[in-house]
């Protein structure tokens, strides 16, 4: 195994203070957008269904064929943007994703429109990946680093509600078309404002670090593990299609570390996994967001399925969450990570998700949205600090060198995490009951589960501020 790091690009002098507000504020643009995409589809669905008659198994590949471009792609992104450039692959994604928006607007067919949903992921992988790694370059101090995190965890929070709402009201004022035609505007203009507030930073070129093999290899297994995950609902766990396939994810994954292990120039230096920062923060962040993914999807389905909600009812009806999450994503978890450390607040966050989660295992057929709803939403609080702490602990370890490596790698551990739990609670709480409700009860103790495993992992794994990250 080689111990030689990867040149490092050459420091830019500091930005004055008013370039990098703006730089944030594109970034976060770029993110808000990806973001909205993401749950603005989810209450199309229907409407998109009827139009193009999609057969059910068919109708969620309009959302698989988007989270397997966009979760494989992740990790290899990241490095790419390191080695060429990171404003140059935020740019080109950016780019991607909104060609590809178009394309979806106009798809005459069902095919068109998952082969445009894939590439929307490959576009929304590029410029997600390399944010975070802006950002920690951007933000070098500790304090201003944290509340930047923080205004960038606030958009991501705040960007799945607004999608639910956006996509409800534009499917029902005009047509599904519309929920990709905003993001033309969007798309357009935060290119545009990249080109322009970003400053180049130039990598040692692709030469210097392109591990081809490695590269095929995670992107082969990632993909593979998303596109067997989100295939249970149709297959079931324990289908030859399911237990091969994740069979071959796994060995291929495990490829890929021994090649990362003796590449003179990996794609994901070993040394990464080193901090117990940073590998507990992508361990934490797996089991807290396989439950949270999970939890809003199911939420969405009973207020629909079991309440009768409409399309808007229903995203208005989760926005006291994003609301809760976005006041203290932006207000307070910067200021409480400075004074106190992540450990304790990730820890408080975690806790006030697992309340919320626990309150929803006696959910009633029947429930009172105040009584029985608002104080989960309002929970749901915890979220924009454990985000907000575990983002500044997982790119911790980041060097100048390795930034969009341990950014893409953040943000493959939330996209596997997010597919895996969804794919487990829409099965158990689809599973015949004697109430309209028991299979609900089942998934959200079980995603209530992995909110307690989550604590217990963060409350062993991290140390108090000031020690060894």
């Amino acid at each position: 195994m080689s111990t030689h790091a990867p040149t490092a690009p050459a420091p830019a002098p500091a930005a004055p203070v008013r370039s990098r507000a703006l730089a944030l504020a594109v970034l976060c643009a770029g993110m808000l957008m990806i973001v909205l995409d993401g749950s603005i589809v989810t209450v199309a669905l229907p409407a998109i269904r009827d139009d193009l008659h999609f057969s059910p198994a068919g109708l969620t590949w309009t959302v698989n064929a988007y989270l397997i471009a966009f979760g494989g792609l992740l990790l290899l992104a990241g490095r790419l943007g390191d080695l060429v450039g990171r404003k140059r692959v935020f740019v080109a994604g950016l780019t991607v994703f909104t060609a590809a928006s178009l394309l979806c607007a106009l798809a005459p067919g069902q095919g068109a429109l998952v082969a445009a949903r894939f590439l929307q992921g490959v576009g929304g992988a590029m410029a997600s990946a390399v944010s975070l790694g802006m950002i920690v370059t951007l933000f070098p101090e500790p304090r201003e680093r944290g509340r930047a995190i923080g205004a960038f965890s606030f958009v991501g929070a705040a960007g799945a509600s607004i999608g639910q709402v956006l996509g409800g009201v534009l499917t029902q004022a005009l047509s599904w078309h519309w929920i990709f035609l905003i993001n033309l505007p969007l798309g357009l203009a935060a290119a545009l404002l990249a080109v322009r507030v970003l400053a180049a930073d130039g990598g040692p070129g692709l030469r210097a670090g392109a591990d081809g093999l490695g590269a095929a290899l995670i992107t082969a297994a990632l993909m593979l593990g998303i596109y067997a995950i989100v295939g249970t609902g149709e297959h079931g766990w324990a289908s030859a299609r399911t237990l091969g396939l994740g069979a071959l994810s796994l060995a291929l994954l495990a490829g890929f570390l021994l090649r990362q292990s003796r590449a003179a120039q990996p794609l994901l230096p070993l040394r990464t996994f080193r901090s117990r920062n940073v590998s507990g923060a992508n361990a934490v962040q797996l089991l807290m967001v396989s439950g949270l993914f999970g939890f809003q999807i199911l939420i969405a389905l009973y207020l629909q399925n079991v309440r009768g909600y409409g399309a808007a009812a229903t995203g208005l009806a989760m926005l006291p969450a994003a609301l809760a999450i976005g006041t203290v994503s932006l207000a307070l978890s910067a200021r409480l990570n400075a004074r106190y450390g992540e450990r304790p607040v990730l820890l408080t966050g975690l806790v006030l998700l697992l309340a919320a989660l626990a309150l929803l295992t006696r959910l009633p057929a029947d429930a009172d949205y105040v009584l029985d709803l608002l104080p989960t939403m309002l929970l749901a609080a915890g979220f924009g600090l454990a985000i907000s702490a575990l983002t500044v602990l997982g790119m911790s370890g980041a060097g100048p060198a390795d930034a969009g490596t341990a950014s893409g790698l953040f943000n493959t551990t939330q996209q596997v995490g997010g597919a895996l739990g969804v794919a487990v609670l829409t099965t158990l709480a689809g599973r015949p009951s004697d109430s309209p409700v028991g299979g609900f009860h089942v998934a959200f103790a079980v995603a209530a589960g992995l909110l307690a495993l989550a604590t217990l992992l963060a409350a062993l794994v991290f140390r108090p501020a000031g020690a060894e990250r």
